[in-house]
């Protein structure tokens, strides 16, 4: 019988991560929070798989998330922007259709982490997360702040293999298995 491989002699397994920023005002050369990002999953040994910026509008967020989901190649999706209350926010709106399955915990703990560092304001956010077609989607608020936090407290561990008790890593292959989709097995 074969013991675990304990945690800290795991190899560490490389994802690949889309970002979108969610703006009708940003830039690719203004935009630091999808910056912030991009740097942490590049700085983790992950692999930048994509980066787009499209307007609060919910069938342009739907449709680039909806066709990086739909990509074998990418395993997950984090998104910038769109997560607060005003008239054009609308990313939540935009892709919790899409969610086969609610990562409720996600929000929380992003909630907790938030509220340590900016108090009450962390209400104004609606910072949220799920699963669609084997492919994990967080969405975060649009600050570079918020991108730091949601990433360096939550992120970076829950998708790094080597994590424990637990990490998203190493239920990835079995996320859709009662659909016995392709890219389950890959």
């Amino acid at each position: 019988m074969s013991l675990p491989t304990p945690a800290a002699e795991r190899p560490f397994v490389p994802l690949a991560i889309a970002v979108l920023t969610v703006s009708d005002t940003r830039t690719p050369a203004d935009d630091r929070s999808g910056d912030t990002l991009a740097a942490r999953i590049e700085a983790a040994g992950h692999r930048l798989a994509d980066r787009a910026i499209v307007p609060d509008d919910v069938e342009a967020i739907r449709a680039r998330v909806g066709a990086w989901i739909a990509d074998a190649g990418i395993d997950v999706v984090i998104t910038t922007g769109g997560t607060g209350f005003t008239g054009r926010d609308v990313t939540p709106e935009a892709l919790e259709p899409l969610f086969e399955k609610r990562m409720e915990g996600f929000s929380t703990v992003f909630h907790m982490v938030s509220f340590a560092k900016i108090g009450t304001s962390t209400l104004q956010s609606r910072a949220t997360a799920g699963v669609a077609n084997a492919t994990y989607i967080f969405c975060l608020p649009g600050s570079p702040g918020a991108c730091r936090d949601g990433w360096d407290e939550i992120l970076v561990k829950q998708l790094d293999i080597r994590h424990r008790p637990c990490n998203f890593v190493e239920i990835l292959p079995r996320l859709d298995e009662h659909l016995k989709r392709d890219k389950a097995k890959s």
